[in-house]
């Protein structure tokens, strides 16, 4: 049992460590559609995508903060970078943006989607109306962008690049809202791979799990509740711009998470002492 444990963690790390053929020339001159792009793993992902010598529209709910990465991203060699400020809890933002996309850039190579919402101030995430927020920005306007950006990745054979979290895989405590979210997400992307391959239509989809994003939103609603740290913002980055330029169909930063998503076949009811190596169960029944 011993040598059969190791040999697959061995398999895995081999697996995640040995050379995917990224080529960084293949994304020279790429039309790219990123969204939750002022700050964070976004801000690290344009980074990268400006280094690489690709065109960029980025999107983001603070257009200060937008602007401040354009002007990087200019800094750093982007060919073309535009920006168009949109906020994805309102139900027009997302063909407001993708309309915007396809005319600054003429179509496009990827559509990279990042943005995250926690629930916001003065509104509770088990209500209702907090449910209701959540599931807008972090699963209907994925859905609204893919649809509507769709025609446009078929004509060029593009890529699909979906960066969500492991409470898309494993089902956590105090979290229920975002979780049912994120495990929309997982089955529509996954649902929606598999009818493009049906069709024969080129289009890649890659599902990308992180660790705690560093971002100030999405890290206060778990401050005091988790125990996990954020993973480093720009080698996650990386992880997702490599898998979506291979098109790979999925990516897990940091590596382990490739062995966290067994659990639920493994540990379909974990035990409340696997579940509080993880969690401060006080302050999380207190928030």
């Amino acid at each position: 049992m011993k040598v059969l444990l190791f040999t697959g963690l061995g398999a895995l790390f081999f697996a995640y460590y040995w050379d995917d053929n990224f080529d960084p020339d293949s994304l020279q001159g790429a039309r790219v559609l990123l969204t939750g792009a002022s700050a964070g793993v976004g801000e690290e992902l344009a980074y990268h995508y400006a280094r690489l010598g690709a065109r960029l529209v980025l999107t983001g709910h603070t257009e200060v903060l937008v602007q401040k990465v354009v002007g990087n991203c200019r800094k750093l060699g982007a060919p073309k970078v535009f920006y168009i400020a949109a906020d994805m809890a309102s139900a027009e933002a997302p063909e407001r943006v993708v309309r915007f996309a396809l005319e600054m850039l003429g179509g496009l190579d990827y559509l990279v989607l990042n943005h995250i919402g926690a629930t916001p101030a003065g509104t509770r995430a088990g209500t209702p109306q907090g449910t209701r927020w959540l599931i807008q920005v972090n699963f209907l306007s994925y859905v609204q962008l893919t649809s509507l950006a769709l025609p446009s990745l078929t004509d060029s054979k593009g890529s699909l690049v979906v960066v969500f979290s492991l409470l898309g895989r494993v089902p956590a405590s105090f979290s229920v809202p975002y979780s049912a979210a994120k495990f929309a997400l997982e089955s529509f992307f996954g649902s929606l791979r598999r009818e493009l391959d049906v069709q024969d239509v080129n289009v890649a989809v890659t599902m990308c799990i992180l660790g705690l994003r560093d971002r100030a939103s999405a890290a206060e609603g778990v401050r005091g509740v988790t125990r996990a740290r954020a993973a480093p913002e720009p080698k996650a980055a990386l992880a997702v711009v490599r898998g979506g330029a291979t098109r790979a169909s999925g990516v897990f930063y940091p590596w382990r998470f490739r062995l966290l998503c067994l659990l639920p076949g493994w540990l379909p009811r974990p035990r409340a002492w696997f579940i509080r190596q993880e969690l401060n169960v006080t302050a999380a029944a207190a928030a």
